[in-house]
């Protein structure tokens, strides 16, 4: 018989703001454990918590990123649990009437699309983090409170690339439409994942295995990897699969079980009774919509199609999107979008890491950039002194034009002065002129270098070969 998994991922995601949640202690990485607390987010009795207002903002940007819809009703309910690492013993969450609903993220997989539909993102607080050491652990409270933001996708992933492309693309929107930093290193992104295997065919779902919070896009990709196989393997033998939290272990590179879920914990959820349900209306939902940003997938598909780039330099303008706009200003004045391109990504990224410049530094407009491509397209001057005009504009911001008829760059393209450069080049390198008439091709493009030597650069490089063959042909 053959099978299939089925998985899902719940995905929870630090977002960027400046304090936390519910009180105005820093939402701040790094900082000596339990230095930004205070009794609001440890818990101390008769406090009162105040709804961060960006966190309901970025929220509700998420949930149109995501191609969802903000619900006209949200309310926080308390999840009641005990644990070390939540002084409250409870955790303030969205259960049933959350602030977005729905939604898909779309993807490149396998060479083709691949879409994932969202179930919701809902607000929720973090909680602190605990560490174990040999005799004793510790609880850090600085990340309790700090918002968080937990997008739930229908269990419509089949496979571990899937998952991984999937969070990628999550992850790229997210950044894009200044949600989040994403930054896994300090974990402002983790994972759960939930992963059932039934046979093909077969519409009920199997025995949900939970593996809890993932760090990495690549510990999840070879976590289903091998849990996976795992499951068919039991169900393929006549076993039996029971709901269970396991664990992943990238040492070992093998899940292992936590504890049994036999069936779902009662969290005892009820209404938060200190916060006021967000009932968001008309100007505030537009306000929200005006901030919604072109996303990624969406951005490299017009580069693609604007400006017939191929993907990977399309790639590049999403991967580093000021630069991406860099080069739309210049290729919107220039004929040539990826000649454009080609000096944005090889020439002016490597001029800014050089000389640590920033974009909003550079000292020449983009309609500069186009001017000088176009300089070369016309033939006026060669690529070999476009490179030289590319360095002084960066340095002094002149216009191309102006540097080329002050230094007397013009392209040489009359045949008579280019004929004496060849005439010279041949007489000077004889054995290169021999090893080309007896079939040696390389030799040509030697004798090509002598002549640019000779004219300074500015000899038209397609009537050097023109005459240069001719002549020696002759």
């Amino acid at each position: 018989m053959e099978y299939e998994a089925v998985i899902g991922l719940e995905t929870h995601v630090q977002l960027k703001t400046l304090s936390k949640m519910w009180c105005g202690c820093a939402n701040e990485f790094g900082a000596e454990p339990n230095t930004n607390v205070c009794p609001i987010c440890l818990g101390m009795p008769g406090v009162l918590p105040v709804a961060n207002e960006e966190a309901l903002r970025l929220t509700a940007l998420t949930g149109l990123l995501l191609n969802g819809r903000i619900t006209p009703f949200a309310k926080f309910d308390r999840k009641n649990y005990f644990y070390p690492d939540a002084s409250k013993n409870y955790q303030v969450t969205q259960y049933d009437q959350p602030s977005t609903l729905g939604g898909f993220v779309e993807f490149e997989l396998n060479g083709g699309m691949g879409r994932v539909e969202i179930t919701r993102a809902h607000l929720e607080e973090d909680v602190g983090k605990s560490t174990h050491f040999d005799r004793f652990s510790g609880v850090d409270f600085n990340r309790a409170g700090v918002p968080l933001l937990e997008i739930v996708s229908e269990p419509v992933i089949t496979s571990p690339d899937m998952a991984y492309e999937y969070l990628n693309a999550l992850k790229e929107i997210l950044v894009y439409g200044g949600i989040s930093d994403c930054d896994m290193e300090k974990g402002m992104v983790r994972c759960d994942v939930n992963i059932s295997v039934r046979p093909v065919g077969q519409k009920e779902l199997g025995a949900k295995i939970e593996i809890k919070n993932m760090n990495s896009f690549s510990g999840v990709r070879h976590a289903l990897e091998y849990e996976i196989p795992r499951q068919i393997g039991v169900v393929s033998k006549g076993g039996k699969l029971s709901q269970e939290t396991r664990r992943w272990d990238d040492v070992t590179g093998m899940t292992e079980t936590m504890r049994s879920k036999e069936q779902a914990h009662d969290y005892r959820y009820f209404p938060e009774p200190d916060l006021m349900p967000f009932v968001p209306d008309e100007p505030y939902i537009a306000s929200i919509k005006a901030c919604v940003v072109e996303l990624p997938l969406a951005r490299k598909q017009r580069f693609m199609r604007d400006y017939q780039l191929p993907a990977s330099d399309a790639q590049t303008f999403v991967w580093d999107v000021p630069l991406g706009g860099y080069f739309e200003s210049a290729a919107k004045a220039s004929k040539s979008p990826k000649a454009v391109a080609n000096w944005v990504i090889n020439n002016l990224r490597a001029r800014l890491t050089e000389t640590k410049t920033t974009l909003a530094e550079i000292k020449f407009p983009p309609a500069a950039l186009a001017e000088l491509i176009d300089l070369v397209d016309s033939g006026k001057i060669s690529s070999r002194i476009a490179q030289d005009v590319f360095a002084e504009m960066f340095n002094t911001g002149e216009a191309p034009a102006v540097i080329v008829q002050k230094k007397g760059l013009l392209q040489v393209s009359d045949t008579g002065a280019i004929e004496k450069f060849c005439d010279e080049a041949i007489a000077a390198n004889p054995k290169s002129a021999e090893d080309f008439r007896a079939g040696k091709v390389a030799a040509l493009n030697f004798l090509k270098g002598q002549v640019m030597k000779l004219s300074k650069g500015k000899a038209n490089t397609n009537l050097i070969g023109e005459i240069l063959e001719k002549k020696l042909k002759a």
